[in-house]
């Protein structure tokens, strides 16, 4: 159904094998899977205060948690993004090309009725087909 999906996966949340099992059920066995973690760096006045190293060290360790979730998943690579994670998301499938992205969303709270959750962002904004897993 789908050539290439985009797995936007929060490593805060539960999603990984659930959204795995969609993209293969969505994709078929020649879908282009690709595993998505956006990495958002400290703003500017918070950065200020931090040491270089922590922050790289925050980098490199959420990219070997993203590559250990699709470890030994054939047909999945990981790729590893920085900036704001909706806008990054979507401006990621529409420079792939890709036909579908998948996206975990939480119970939204009170405070996600006036900012958006990402989810909700990537909906709005996306060049493609968006799946919401709960």
């Amino acid at each position: 159904m789908y050539d290439k999906i985009i797995l936007a996966l929060s490593l805060e949340h539960g999603f990984a094998e659930q959204a795995l099992e969609t993209a293969k059920r969505l994709g078929g066995a020649e879908a282009e899977i690709i595993a998505v973690h956006v990495y958002v760096p400290p703003n500017a006045s918070v950065s200020t205060y931090l040491d270089e190293d922590l922050v790289r060290k925050a980098y490199e360790d959420s990219e070997r948690e993203l590559n250990a979730r699709v470890a030994g998943v054939p047909g999945v690579k990981s790729v590893m993004l920085k900036g704001h994670s909706s806008r990054t998301i979507t401006e990621y499938a529409a420079k792939i090309g890709a036909d579908a992205i998948i996206v975990g969303s939480h119970k939204p709270g009170l405070t996600d009725y006036f900012l958006g959750t990402t989810a909700a962002r990537v909906v709005r904004h996306a060049p493609c087909a968006v799946v919401v897993l709960r």
